[in-house]
Formats: structure tokens, C-alpha cells, sequence
């Protein structure tokens, strides 16, 4: 258990650190700056799978899937690159919900550290009540691989250029919960109207893009559980990923527009791992072959978008 009490408490630090020191002041974070985040917070993922070997192999942690250390690293690294694809998609929801509500670009980054913050407690809870579903309940998984395959279908089928935050209920019912105001003042979530407290764009973008969140991790979760069923591995590779979210969107947000085939890769993932939980009973699928296919899928989804030439009616839709 105190595995687990070091893992959090050094998340929290992170943390603290991020909002308190490095992004003490409200600024536009530029290319440069994302990348470089981007880069350190992909490097401590990475560097992770090295504790994991260390307390699988020492025997530190529970293991109540009896894997091996190096099964453990394999089924971490997998987790991770599945929660870190399907980041992609929750990344242009954002980038829609920033515009709808005319967020400033230097205020963008304390939207997101709150709803990420938020984030990892509504899927410490729902990897928590999964993992416990699968390990009750054989059948379960054969729910979540049926419910995958459908979402695949949904992502291949719908358009998300349809999606607008002030048109959907969500948006509807909360602001009959409390006044709100189209004023931004500053970083504030409220501020006093007419002797009113008021909710600002900010506030309400945080709220939706935490419900939005808790919808993306309807499909994050089941697909890492297809993975492993494994509590540690599966919190700790689904948080390390979101952790990395905030310095992702500033990096791909600005270029989505150019990986217009990236959507087809998160689809081929989804419905991998949805035909894996299917048959897992049946057939034991490699953890290679598994990280082979979300490394070919997305480099065909990133090579498609540079190489495939943009056709007229492409153009007319940007």
C-alpha cells in the first residue's frame, strides 16, 4: 500500500509544482514551450516502466495477476501508448470547447490543470470499480469489448465538426444551476455581478470538459483493462498519460487540422483491443503484437495525413 501512497503523493508534487512554480503566472504557452513539456512528461512515462520492472521483480506491489516483471513493463508500456492515442481525440474536443467560450490562449493552461486534476480522481474511481467488475465478473469483459467495437463505429461513422458546447444540454443545465456571466476577468472562475456571484467562460468550460473527460474515459478505461486487469499498472499508466494531456494539446491542437486521417487510427486501436477482450478467453494475444499494432496504426494515420494530398472537398470543409 505504500507503493501506491509514494505514487500519489509524488503526482501531487508534480502537481503543486506545475501550477505553483512553473506556471505561476498566466502566459501563452507557444509551440517551443509544449514541446519540451511534452517531451519531459513522455520521458518520466517512460522512465516509470523502470520502477515497474524494479517492484514487480522485488515483489513490492501486488500482484494479484501473478505477471512477471518484464509482462508487467510490456502491459504498462502498452497502457500508456493506448490512454496517450486515445488522448488525441479528447484533445481537439477541448481545442472546440476552448473556442465556443473564447478562452484566452494564457488561460487555457489553469483550465486544463483543474480539469485534469479533476480527471484523475473520476478515473482513480472508475479504474477502481472496473478492475473490480473484471475480477468479480468473467462475463464483464465481453461488455466492454462489445461496447469498444461500438464506440469504433461511432468514431468512424460521426463527424466531430458537429460538436458545439453552448448547444448541448450539458451547457443548458448549468446555467439554470447558477448565474452566469460572458465576461472574463482574468484567471477568475467567478466574479461579482450586481451584487451576484457569477460563473465565467472559464468555469464553464472547466465543467464541460470534465464531463467530456468522463465520457472519453468510458472508452480509456475498458481498452487498458483489456490490457491487464492489474490496479497498479492500469492507474498508474492511465495517469502518467493525462498528466502529459495538458502540454499535448498545446502541441498538436495548433496541427490537427493537418492529421485529418488520425481519427481512422484510433478507430483500427478501439477496435483492436475491443476484439482482443473478446476473445481473450479464447486466444492470448502478445503484448508485441498488441504495441505493434498502436504503433503501426498511428504512424499510418500520421503518414496518411502527410502524404495523402488534400482533396477539394477537404478544403471546402476546412
Amino acid at each position: 500500500m505504500w507503493v501506491w501512497g509514494i505514487f500519489i503523493a509524488v503526482i501531487i508534487l508534480f502537481l503543486a509544482l506545475d501550477l505553483g512554480v512553473f506556471n505561476k503566472k498566466a502566459h501563452v504557452i507557444k509551440t517551443k514551450e509544449a514541446s519540451i513539456w511534452t517531451a519531459v512528461w513522455v520521458s518520466v512515462a517512460l522512465s516509470f516502466s523502470g520502477v515497474v520492472y524494479w517492484l514487480f521483480s522485488q515483489g513490492l506491489v501486488e500482484n494479484p495477476t501473478n505477471l512477471t516483471a518484464q509482462s508487467a513493463v510490456l502491459k504498462y508500456i502498452t497502457g500508456y501508448l493506448i490512454e496517450l492515442s486515445l488522448s488525441i481525440d479528447n484533445v481537439f474536443v477541448i481545442a472546440v470547447i476552448f473556442s465556443s467560450f473564447n478562452i484566452p490562449d494564457k488561460y487555457q493552461h489553469r483550465v486544463l490543470f483543474w480539469g485534469i486534476l479533476g480527471a484523475i480522481i473520476f478515473r482513480a474511481l472508475m479504474i477502481l470499480f472496473g478492475v473490480t467488475l473484471i475480477n468479480k465478473f468473467d462475463w464483464i469483459i465481453y461488455v466492454f469489448g462489445v461496447f469498444l467495437l461500438y464506440t469504433a463505429y461511432k468514431m468512424l461513422t460521426s463527424s466531430d465538426t458537429d460538436f458545439d458546447p453552448k448547444k448541448s444540454k450539458v451547457y443548458k443545465w448549468l446555467r439554470k444551476l447558477f448565474p452566469v456571466t460572458h465576461k472574463i476577468e482574468g484567471d477568475k472562475f467567478f466574479i461579482r455581478r450586481m451584487g451576484i456571484r457569477a460563473a465565467t467562460p472559464l468555469f464553464l468550460a472547466l465543467l464541460i470538459i470534465e464531463l467530456t473527460d468522463i465520457l472519453f474515459a468510458l472508452d480509456s478505461i475498458p481498452a487498458i483493462l483489456a490490457i491487464t486487469a492489474d490496479p497498479f499498472i492500469v492507474f498508474t499508466s492511465n495517469i502518467l498519460a493525462i498528466l502529459g494531456l495538458r502540454s499535448m494539446y498545446f502541441l498538436i491542437s495548433r496541427m490537427l487540422k493537418k492529421f485529418r486521417y488520425i481519427n481512422y487510427s484510433l478507430v483500427i486501436i478501439l477496435s483492436f483491443v475491443g476484439v482482443k477482450m473478446l476473445i481473450s478467453h479464447h486466444v492470448e494475444i502478445p503484448e508485441w503484437l498488441s504495441l505493434s499494432v498502436i504503433f503501426i496504426a498511428l504512424a499510418g494515420g500520421v503518414l496518411a495525413s502527410i502524404y495523402i494530398p488534400v482533396t477539394d472537398k477537404e478544403e471546402t470543409i476546412v
